[in-house]
């Protein structure tokens, strides 16, 4: 998405539809449009829903209904256009359709909802065996094969070195795609998903760490009277989040088990508060004795991170008052919240409300530590 305010311009949206590949759908559907809401997290599937007037003599009812334009499994694309230039926030599939029927004219509706195309990698269950592969080379086999809906992988090398040893083991995959794919991210403590565009039909798969370095948002700026750019926005702090799991290793010759040393997660998750907060529970990982010393640790380091998060915030904001719209899975500054809870946060989900005449955003911040480690955030 481009960085252009949308304040002054005008916001168009863009359908399209179709088995697999998509075209724009014809004028009455987009005029039927009521509302698209569109969740997308890190880490989580993206979902969306749209409500379409169902006017009993209209387009819909009488002939595209029936014909199937909606019917599960066809895809749907949907972009949001500011002053010329889109942004692609949907790249789904439907899954599920309501109709509502009411005794007065102009209130039927039709409502679909759907998720991201991570639905392809959850449909099948499958069995395979992956011998010399580590991990990041399995997921890229795995996503290769969904190359003919656009899909393009990125995908991390672990943190922590796992070299595929045949002769000691072969990985196997029990279930689907999508699950055993996330279940390697786990391990590794990162993150998969999907990043719809930049242009329709095509989408980027991530497999690894989340972003939190690079560029900053637009700030989100909030008790500054004329300056405020959000709505309102709520932070906690809570104090049992964060855990410091612990993991012994054994020498399978011996037979000594030994404890492996607290992790460093700033690869991971670079520190975006300068007061780190301490961790309240302690636990204990299962299974991690039988395991190689270097699936343990990472298993160690991926536990420690994924439970750094103690702090978080939520708050809505009007897309035309803010002037850009916020992106998740990436890095924003808070302004007018106080010494404590300013500076930057991770965009951890947003949720996409867009109405005639309204484009709404509800959303989620997250960081592991108090107090800004910069004076400034980008404005």
């Amino acid at each position: 998405m481009s960085e252009q305010p949308v304040g002054t311009g005008p916001i168009h949206i863009t359908l399209q539809t179709g088995p697999r590949l998509t075209r724009p759908v014809p004028p009455e559907v987009v005029q039927a449009l009521l509302s698209a809401q569109i969740t997308a997290t890190a880490g989580e599937r993206s979902g969306f829903q749209m409500a379409f007037d169902l006017t009993k003599q209209g387009a819909l009812s009488r002939r595209l209904l029936p014909e199937g334009f909606f019917d599960p499994k066809t895809r749907v694309i949907l972009s949001v256009s500011v002053k010329g230039t889109p942004q692609v926030l949907l790249d789904g599939l439907i899954v599920r359709q309501e109709v509502g029927a009411s005794n007065q004219p102009g209130h039927s509706t039709l409502t679909v909802t759907g998720e991201d195309l991570t639905l392809l990698m959850d449909l099948e269950e499958r069995t395979d065996r992956y011998p010399n592969l580590r991990p990041s080379g399995r997921v890229a086999r795995i996503l290769a094969k969904y190359a003919d809906y656009g899909i393009e992988p990125r995908v991390f090398q672990e943190q922590i070195e796992q070299p595929p040893r045949e002769q000691l083991r072969v990985d196997y995959q029990s279930g689907t795609d999508l699950s055993y794919v996330n279940e390697l991210a786990r391990a590794n403590g990162y993150t998969f998903y999907l990043e719809p565009g930049p242009r329709p039909g095509h989408s980027t798969a991530v497999w690894g760490p989340e972003a939190r370095i690079g560029q900053r948002q637009h700030a989100l700026n909030v008790n500054m009277d004329v300056n405020s750019t959000v709505d309102q926005l709520t932070f906690a702090y809570d104090g049992t989040a964060r855990e410091e799991p612990q993991a012994r290793v054994q020498d399978p010759a011996t037979r000594d088990s030994r404890l492996l040393p607290q992790p460093d997660i700033g690869p991971l998750r670079p520190p975006l508060g300068r007061r780190a907060t301490p961790a309240l529970k302690r636990r204990t990982l299962a299974g991690t004795a039988k395991k190689e010393s270097a699936q343990a640790q990472a298993e160690l380091l991926a536990r420690a991170a994924l439970s750094a998060d103690a702090i978080s915030g939520s708050g809505s904001l009007d897309v035309n008052r803010h002037g850009y719209i916020l992106r998740p899975r990436e890095l924003v500054g808070v302004r007018g919240a106080g010494v404590t809870y300013d500076g930057d946060y991770f965009v951890k989900s947003v949720t996409h409300t867009i109405r005639p005449g309204s484009y709404q955003q509800n959303f989620t911040l997250s960081r592991e530590g108090l107090i800004a480690r910069s004076d400034t955030v980008r404005p």
